[in-house]
C-alpha cells in the first residue's frame, strides 16, 4: 500500500492533484485544506502528501493529505457506516477540522447535516461512532492555515462541495463585503457558515 508520496505537482484542482514521482504521475484525491497548501507552495512545487490507499474490486484510489493528522481524521470518518472515501473528502472540505470536532462533541446533528451529502441519519451515526474519540482526535489534529485563492476559486470550491453556483457567488460576495481584508480561508469559512444557515 502507498502511504506517502513525494514529488512535483503537475496539475492541481480543489479536488485532486497529479503528482509526478520519478516520472510516474499519481492521480490523488485531496480535500480543500490540502489544495490550499499546495497552492501556497506554488507552481510545480515539490511536495509530500500522506496517502490513504483505497482498494475496491474495480479500482485503486489514492487520497492525499498535507498532514498525517488530517489523514487520521479521514480514516476515522470512513470507518463510520455510510461514509466512503469520497464523502469523507467532502466532509473535510466542507467543514474545518476544529469545527467538525466541535460539532461532534456537541452532538450538533443540524450543523453536521449542512455538509453536502450528509443527511441527519449519517450525522447521527458520525456522532455515535466518533463522539467519544473527539478529545483524542482534537489532540492529534493540526492548525489549518490555507493559502489564498482567488474568489473564483472559492466559488468553484463551494460548487464542488455541492452548492449551487449562484448561492456560492452570493455567499462569497457577502463574506467579502463584510470582511474586505479577510484571508481566503476566512472567506471560505464565512461563506460556508452563510450557506449552512441559509
Amino acid at each position: 500500500m502507498i502511504g506517502f508520496l513525494h514529488g512535483k505537482v503537475r496539475r492541481s484542482t480543489p479536488e485532486r492533484v497529479i503528482l509526478d514521482v520519478g516520472g510516474v504521475g499519481y492521480d490523488v484525491h485531496i480535500p480543500l485544506s490540502t489544495y490550499y497548501e499546495i497552492e501556497r507552495a506554488g507552481g510545480e512545487a515539490t511536495v509530500g502528501l500522506f496517502i490513504h490507499t483505497h482498494v475496491r474490486e474495480d479500482a485503486i484510489e489514492l487520497f492525499g493529505f498535507w498532514s498525517q493528522r488530517e489523514k487520521l481524521l479521514f480514516e476515522k470518518l470512513i470507518a463510520v457506516s455510510g461514509i466512503g472515501p469520497r464523502l469523507a473528502r467532502v466532509i473535510l472540505s466542507g467543514m474545518a477540522p476544529d469545527d467538525l470536532l466541535a460539532s461532534l462533541a456537541a452532538g450538533d446533528i443540524a450543523r453536521l447535516a449542512t455538509i453536502p451529502g450528509i443527511g441527519k441519519k449519517t450525522a447521527q451515526r458520525m456522532i455515535v461512532d466518533l463522539k467519544d474519540r473527539v478529545q483524542e482526535l482534537a489532540a492529534e489534529l493540526p492548525e489549518i492555515a490555507p493559502a489564498a485563492p482567488l474568489e473564483d476559486d472559492l466559488v468553484l470550491a463551494l460548487v464542488n462541495l455541492g452548492y449551487r453556483e449562484g448561492e456560492a457567488q452570493r455567499a462569497v460576495a457577502q463574506a467579502r463585503t463584510e470582511s474586505p481584508d479577510a484571508a481566503s480561508h476566512e472567506l471560505l469559512r464565512a461563506s460556508l457558515q452563510r450557506l449552512s444557515h441559509a
